[in-house]
């Protein structure tokens, strides 16, 4: 599938191919990212390289910014010291540019997916095949339920459109109700479970299971919205119970025998990928190449020029899930610990860890990364490990500034065991399920941790979640989630996330055992208390500007339909 996409970057002039196409009024235009000629889709190779850029173009803008600082950063899984304190303290408003970002991003991909689902249907010649279109469009619906759920899950009410073009010169859009948009998601997943293969069309691109996966997820969350504090809608539960055992049973996918090894460049689109953004290296900063290595990197030495992401850490909370890693009894701003969980070193780099498969260049020449460690500095890092890769010699070429080929996740098939554990745990306060006990464990003994024998809560299962995805855009998430049916517990977690910096020490350098973990006493504010504002993004004022009737009380879309 990689081909396809170097087809789609090499012939862009086929497809006016310009993010710049997404100005201000994004959601009245038609994109122009996508194929339009009518004379273009009359083979099957054309409708597939259409529907390729759906793998990554359309999802540029998330994945340069929102994944990690909307899906990490305001979840609290880590943290930006310095920058990005939008997301990190909660100060996000109209104006502020990584809001309109976010929603310019989500609503990009939708509008490319309508525009491709229109456009193929419309101008498909007689000699593609019919099955073809059909499992195309279905990755459409797919794509665009992927981006209304996060969509929703931020900002609440938002209008639903399935066709762009009509929406020239149409001041009438108004929100939909996030219940509605829920149903909408739904059916776009179903819909795309009935169409889509059960392997890909080609490597890398979703399948039924793929989106029976995203199902599971769809109706654990839909389980809470609308309900009264701590329960959730038991048919929901059942259905996330049997869409996840599905695709654990029937899929074929299988766990990676090492966590790390997910996150090396050689092994994208492994058995655990269910759904994952498909980048191209191209050499260059380009909209179809993963250039968010290139910020999260914490500086040049380990990468190709470029390393922006210095100030970035895991948090203090992060760090306090892992196993092995405990408070100091009667010293509340200190922790001791070691790297007993196997997914500590693949998310997050220590003082003095060594990484063998990254090139470290220092100015005595290279050598194999061991993160630094310096006992004059009044603060440290846990840097993030994870997508980092390295250089181009570390790459087998596949990495340049800011071009990287490395994918991104979206849905792995770990998840479909927490998903399971969760929905069977359901409105109890703990379960000794046998198989919810046996799927959790696949998750947690593959990090090289003994099996859980105590029964299941939703505390256990929510700290794996957060450990498991940590970097991977969906700490936010499991908070909203949360919130949807017990708000209170949300505040709580997010008031008691420590989000402010702290010192490591190694207990030796080099090949250090252990690390010391203490706060600084210079930082008054180390916590942001929650409130229900903290769960609704403001629509950027930009769009309410050019939209005004986006401030009208939402409406249920399928009313009267």
């Amino acid at each position: 599938m990689k081909n396809i996409y170097k087809i789609c970057f090499t012939v862009s002039s086929l497809f006016l191919l310009a993010l710049t196409s997404c100005t201000d009024d994004f959601l009245e235009r038609p994109p122009l990212d996508v194929p339009v000629d009518a004379n273009f889709y009359k083979t099957d190779q054309q409708v597939l390289a259409g529907s390729a850029l759906l793998y990554n173009q359309v999802w540029f803008q998330y994945n340069s910014n929102a994944s990690w600082s909307l899906g990490d950063f305001r979840g609290g899984s880590a943290v930006s010291l310095y920058n990005h304190k939008d997301m990190v303290r909660f100060n996000t408003t109209a104006n502020t540019q990584v809001n309109y970002d976010t929603w310019k991003a989500f609503f990009n991909v939708i509008a490319q997916s309508n525009t491709f689902i229109v456009n193929v249907q419309k101008y498909a010649g007689p000699d593609v095949n019919p099955t073809l279109i059909k499992q195309t469009v279905a990755e459409a619906r797919f794509m665009r339920a992927a981006a209304y759920s996060m969509l929703t899950m931020n900002y609440g009410a938002v209008p639903i459109i399935t066709n762009n073009f009509t929406l020239v010169g149409d001041t009438t859009q108004v929100r939909n109700t996030s219940e509605s948009v829920w149903k909408f998601i739904t059916k776009d997943l179903r819909a795309a479970a009935e169409d889509l293969p059960e392997a890909g069309l080609q490597k890398g691109r979703v399948s039924k299971w793929a989106a029976e996966g995203m199902l599971a997820r769809t109706y654990l969350t839909r389980a809470g919205i609308g309900k009264t504090e701590g329960s959730r809608n038991q048919v929901f539960l059942d259905s996330t119970k049997y869409y996840a055992d599905r695709v654990i049973n029937q899929s074929g996918a299988k766990l990676q025998p090492k966590y790390a090894d997910l996150f090396l460049t050689k092994n994208e689109n492994n058995s655990e990928s269910l759904f994952a953004l498909q980048w191209v290296f191209t050499g260059k900063w380009s909209s179809s190449t993963n250039t968010t290595v290139s910020d999260l990197a914490y500086s040049p030495s380990i990468a190709n020029g470029d390393g922006f992401g210095g100030d970035f850490t895991a948090s203090w909370w992060m760090l306090s899930k892992y196993e092995g890693i405990e408070k100091v009894s009667g010293e509340p701003s200190i922790m001791k610990g070691r790297t007993i969980d196997q997914r500590l070193k693949a998310s997050y780099m220590l003082p003095g860890a060594h990484y063998p498969e990254i090139t470290q260049t220092l100015e005595t020449g290279d050598q194999e990364l061991r993160f630094p460690y310096n006992s004059g500095d009044k603060i440290s890092y846990a840097s993030i490990k994870k997508y980092v890769v390295g250089k181009t010699q570390d790459n087998d070429g596949l990495a340049a500034y800011q071009s990287y080929e490395i994918n991104t996740y979206m849905l792995r098939f770990a998840e479909m065991y927490l998903l399971y554990a969760e929905a069977a745990l359901g409105n109890q306060t703990s379960t000794s399920d046998a198989k919810a006990m046996s799927y959790f464990n696949m998750v947690h003994t593959r990090a090289g941790l003994n099996a859980v024998t105590d029964p299941l809560t939703w505390q256990k299962i929510f700290d794996e979640r957060i450990i498991e995805f940590s970097m991977e855009g969906q700490s936010w998430y499991d908070l909203v989630r949360l919130h949807y049916y017990n708000p209170q517990k949300a505040y709580d977690i997010i008031s008691n996330q420590d989000r402010a910096a702290f010192y490591i020490t190694p207990d030796r350098i080099p090949d250090p055992n252990s690390w010391t973990f203490t706060k600084t006493s210079y930082e008054t504010v180390r916590n942001y208390p929650a409130n229900a504002g903290n769960f609704l993004i403001p629509i950027p004022a930009t769009e309410l500007s050019q939209a005004p009737n986006l401030r009208k009380q939402p409406v249920d879309y399928y009313a009267g339909k």
